[in-house]
């Protein structure tokens, strides 16, 4: 790009006028040091700041914008900074993601090794096993332990790892043993499947977790039982049953009918929560399983609804699909007539979850998607306005 152009694009960009396509090809206006520049403002406390800050480092060319992501992450005097630094660095391709997640992962910083866990957990690499196991006997934080536990899970068809995993089932506080059952259901861990049947079968805090994993586990011997706690559970608890039951390949069409009644009684009848909740799971997990009903059935209620009460359940589910299968959502949001709304909640649902690494692996699958599409097709211009609503 000439000079001339690029002082051009700047000030259309100063104008509110600058086209996507544009501001979403490598700017030559990101110089290294404007990119240094702007990971030192990755830490401010002004969120148009940061914002337009990391659009500026993600727009960057990968040989500018890595390196100095890198090397941010590695020594910045601002431990915050690190953080988003390293964040924004997990959306590149390449090698140096990866030498730089092994090299914070016992980092004092504990933002910095839930982001390297997170990181594991998307690009498993046997090699690190011992090291997980090892970092699993010694890391006491709530806030790091479940993204390692997931890094772990990962491996679940490795003996080493499902030796540490497999008595986490029964032991330990409630909030370690959710992370694990989830992720075991989630990655395939079979293995533990009496004990998980154990706790699907315990009224309390678990419950939820194991009978969703016992659904995912795909064992037709687990269909007795969750039969078996129909006829017992409580009310916000049969819609996860149901679902289960349907990933068993039990009734699915009868269940998407059952939980959109569910949703439609529990949202517009005040004192039904718990139900409401119980029947958003229920259908995140079915989308989440392949159900493309179950995913529209949450964005039609969530889209009409006023009431925060049932929209901030309903985006949190949405948000949860986004999160771990950017795919299903982007293929679900194309057709809308109702775009917009949708897209709003998705914001919602990130402005609640504050995911930040999953939210960037979500903005890379979307960049990604658009340039992919075809000029002026459905999917460009849906994920045009992804980019343009949720801001990266």
């Amino acid at each position: 790009m000439t000079n001339r152009a690029t002082a051009l694009t700047l000030a259309l960009a100063a104008a509110g006028g600058i086209g996507l396509a544009a501001r979403q090809q490598t700017d030559a206006a990101a110089t290294p040091q404007a990119v240094q520049a702007a990971i030192r403002k990755l830490g401010s406390l002004d969120h148009t700041v940061r914002t337009e800050a990391a659009r500026l480092v993600r727009r960057a060319s990968a040989d500018v914008a890595v390196p100095a992501l890198a090397a941010a992450a590695r020594s910045e005097t601002d431990e915050y900074v690190r953080y988003r630094a390293l964040t924004v660095l997990s959306g590149f391709n390449g090698p140096v993601p990866g030498e730089v997640m092994r090299e914070v992962r016992a980092d004092r910083n504990d933002r910095l090794r839930l982001v390297a866990y997170a990181w594991f957990e998307h690009h498993p690499d046997p090699a690190l096993v011992p090291l997980l196991i090892e970092a699993m006997q010694k890391e006491q934080s709530e806030f790091v332990r479940p993204a390692l536990t997931r890094a772990l899970a990962a491996h679940a068809s490795d003996p080493r790892a499902r030796e540490v995993l497999a008595p986490l089932v029964l032991r330990g506080a409630d909030f370690f043993r959710g992370a694990v059952i989830e992720a075991l259901g989630e990655y395939g861990g079979k293995f533990a499947l009496t004990d998980v049947t154990s706790v699907a079968q315990q009224e309390g805090p678990l419950q939820d977790d194991a009978v969703t994993a016992l659904g995912r586990f795909g064992d037709p011997a687990s269909v007795s039982v969750l039969a078996r706690l129909q006829r017992s559970a409580r009310d916000h608890i049969q819609p996860t049953i149901s679902a289960a039951l349907c990933m068993l390949g039990r009734a699915c069409d009868e269940t998407e009918k059952y939980l959109r009644d569910v949703l439609d009684f529990a949202a517009n009848n005040e004192g039904n929560q718990a139900v409401l909740r119980g029947a958003v799971h229920a259908q995140t997990i079915l989308a989440l399983s392949g159900r493309k009903g179950a995913l529209q059935a949450l964005f039609d209620l969530g889209v009409k609804s006023k009431a925060e009460s049932v929209r901030a359940p309903v985006a949190l589910g949405i948000g949860l699909v986004a999160l771990r299968k950017p795919a299903v959502i982007l293929d679900a949001l194309e057709p809308r007539s109702d775009l917009a709304g949708a897209i709003e909640l998705l914001r919602d649902a990130f402005d609640q979850l504050s995911e930040d690494f999953e939210e960037e692996q979500f903005f890379a699958a979307v960049r990604r998607e658009y340039w992919a599409a075809a000029a002026d097709s459905p999917r460009r211009r849906m994920t045009e306005k992804l980019i343009q609503v949720l801001e990266f």
